[in-house]
């Protein structure tokens, strides 16, 4: 009885040591769950057993987490990216720590701005996540905010509220690649050193865009829609401190005006299509030390366009469509001059013909035989401000003699005068003229054409490009030397009048007035050849349609025909095997243009003749109305 008794008491001990065990573990758990609720506790908590820990780095990447586990409260780097957080997931805890410097949170499912973050953060991971929003109350909790990568969300302009960064005045690195920007953000800090808005959909910077940002040092514009007529002239020049400039994959035809040219040291212009670049683009950069002009459309570099690039060490000009002629002699003693100093990539000759493949620094025998550059005419104004207007497509040089003398009309500058136009021509250089008018009455658009005379006044090759009314001048450049040039002014309107100037570069003991008699007569030549034309390619289109027209006839008389087989007539679409379709398509010329009614539901009355009516289509006078007025050139042989 006595064992009994004493078995059944180990039980009972048993069990309410058990019980006493599972209540300690129990409150274990909540004690550590309160301390990190108040913020206070040991140092010594342990590190979560799905992360891993070093010292101040947490490393919880990578584990699929919906919520963050307590974390040491020593811990000052945190690694949350690649799992499926969401703002749901950041507690509140979170908030009060004042040990956390970082925080990657990349790749994850947020959706707004985190809430929960401590405001001993410096630096904040969100890239690739679906934020929408930035509130400037959620900024405003991180004042020691250094670096902030926003990239590949759904930012837009005007998700950001009004003053968001004002709470940030320590912010120096702004990532918003990727986004959906329409412009540049208001409101960034006066401290940003560093901003990227890289592939969104900018299309306009204003004069304003970047005020207050002495400090900014790199920008990057890549992948937008910017334009240089959508750029303001005195945009870039307000960043004094600027030392990197990036306008990859955009719509310029040219480098923007004014920039900085104090501090730049790297210069990224490539895959623009840019046609020209301005001689005075690259004036007073004297630290400039990478130039990167890949994947546009340059034929050639003025001369000049280097001459305060001393620090230039990397030069690259892959993908352009490089004229090697005597216009890039200049270029050529440039590289031969810097030797070793300077790396250049992309410098292959795509023109001529017999210099196709080589490189230009190895030309040299053939750069020998240009002559030097004739001096420009006493009187000439050379300054910079005559680069501003834009620079047509021109053709390239063919000559290896490019000097270039353009002694001007008679009359003081040159000026041709008429009855309702003055023509003004200025030579610039050996192979460009500045071609400026006065007219004194408004005209929409003016249309300008330039004609490189061959061995006759018939032979030549000419260039037109639509010129808007507001405009007053045009650069021409890549001209042929020691050739003649007729340049032609046309203002469009009801009764137009033209002012033309003739440019000659040599060809002593020419007839002046006879070569005048048969310019003359060029663009009346011209015009009778081709109205004659026009006429014989009518007739015989009439010729043509008539005798189709006949034979339809003709041939629907018999209402069928034969394929060799005599006695037997044969119908196409019985004897393919195919069901015939009774439809026909009637095409009527209503004042807009045409419509195609289908006429398949009425039946076919038995005829013995199948007639097709070809009605001619002529375009309603709303049509062809003039709308904008294009400035892009044509050319035409």
């Amino acid at each position: 009885m006595a064992t009994e008794s004493l078995a059944e008491l180990r039980d009972w001990l048993f069990l309410l040591l058990l019980c006493l065990t599972l209540l300690a573990e129990v409150l274990e758990l909540a004690a550590a769950a309160i301390a990190m609720e108040t913020g206070e506790g040991d140092e010594g908590i342990v590190c979560p057993s799905v992360c891993r820990c070093d010292e101040g780095f947490v490393y919880c990447n990578d584990r699929g987490l919906s919520i963050i586990p307590p974390l040491p409260l020593t811990a000052a780097i945190l690694y949350l990216q690649s799992n499926r957080l969401t703002n749901a997931g950041l507690p509140p805890s979170l908030e009060r720590s004042s040990s956390i410097r970082v925080i990657y949170l990349y790749a994850n499912q947020l959706d707004e701005f985190p809430i929960h973050l401590p405001p001993s953060l410096r630096e904040l991971h969100l890239q690739d996540n679906n934020i929408r929003t930035l509130p400037r109350s959620a900024l405003a909790k991180l004042p020691l905010l250094e670096r902030l990568h926003l990239d590949d969300n759904s930012i837009s302009t005007v998700s950001i509220q009004e003053r968001a960064f004002s709470g940030t005045p320590r912010l120096r690195l702004l990532f918003l690649s990727r986004n959906h920007l329409s412009s540049i953000p208001a409101g960034l800090p006066a401290s940003l050193e560093e901003l990227r808005l890289d592939d969104n959909r900018i299309s306009t910077i204003p004069t304003h865009a970047f005020r207050g940002l002495s400090s900014l040092r790199r920008l990057v514009l890549d992948g937008n829609l910017l334009a240089n007529t959508r750029i303001a002239d005195d945009t870039f020049s307000r960043l004094s401190n600027l030392t990197e400039l990036s306008l990859v994959r955009n719509a310029l035809q040219s480098p923007p005006v004014n920039l900085p040219s104090a501090h730049l040291m790297r210069l990224h212009l490539q895959d623009n299509g840019m046609t020209h670049i301005p001689r005075g683009a690259l004036d007073g950069m004297r630290r400039l030390q990478r130039l990167d002009l890949s994947g546009n459309n340059l034929t050639s570099l003025p001369r000049g366009l280097l001459k305060d690039t001393e620090s230039l060490e990397m030069l690259l000009l892959r993908g352009n469509p490089w004229y090697c002629g005597c216009n890039l002699r200049w270029l050529h003693a440039w590289l031969h001059s810097r030797g070793a100093a300077v790396t250049v990539r992309g410098l292959t000759c795509q023109g001529p013909e017999a210099v196709r493949g080589q490189i230009l620094r190895d030309l040299t025998s053939l750069m020998e035989q240009c002559q030097p550059v004739a001096s420009i005419p006493h009187g000439s104004t050379t300054t910079t401000s005559l680069l501003v207007p834009t620079q047509g497509s021109l053709f390239t040089l063919r000559s290896k003699l490019p000097g270039l003398v353009i002694p001007l009309p008679p009359g003081e500058g040159g000026q041709v005068s008429g009855e309702a136009l003055e023509l003004t021509v200025k030579p610039l250089s050996s192979d460009s003229v500045l071609v400026s008018w006065l007219c004194p009455e408004p005209a929409p658009s003016f249309r300008l054409s330039w004609l490189r005379l061959g061995s006759s006044a018939a032979l030549g090759s000419i260039t037109e490009t639509l010129v808007p009314g507001e405009r007053r001048q045009y650069l021409l450049t890549q001209l042929t030397p020691r050739s003649h040039y007729l340049i032609c002014l046309l203002p469009l309107r009801q009764e137009p009048s033209f002012g033309e100037a003739l440019i000659s570069s040599g060809g002593e003991g020419s007839n002046k007035e006879g070569q005048d008699s048969e310019l003359t007569a060029l663009p009346l030549a011209g015009i009778i050849g081709g109205a004659t034309a026009l006429v014989s390619l009518l007739l015989i289109f009439g010729i043509f349609c008539w005798y189709g027209q006949r034979a339809g006839y003709m041939s629907g008389d018999s209402g069928s025909y034969s394929r060799g087989r005599s006695g037997k007539h044969y119908d196409d679409y019985v004897e393919s095997g195919t069901k015939k379709d009774t439809s026909i398509l009637e095409i009527r010329a209503p004042p807009a243009g045409f419509q195609m009614t289908a006429m398949a539901h009425q039946p076919l009355q038995p005829k013995l003749e199948d007639v097709t009516y070809i009605h001619t289509i002529f375009p309603s006078s709303s049509s062809s109305s003039q709308g904008g007025i294009p400035d892009i050139d044509y050319a035409y042989t």
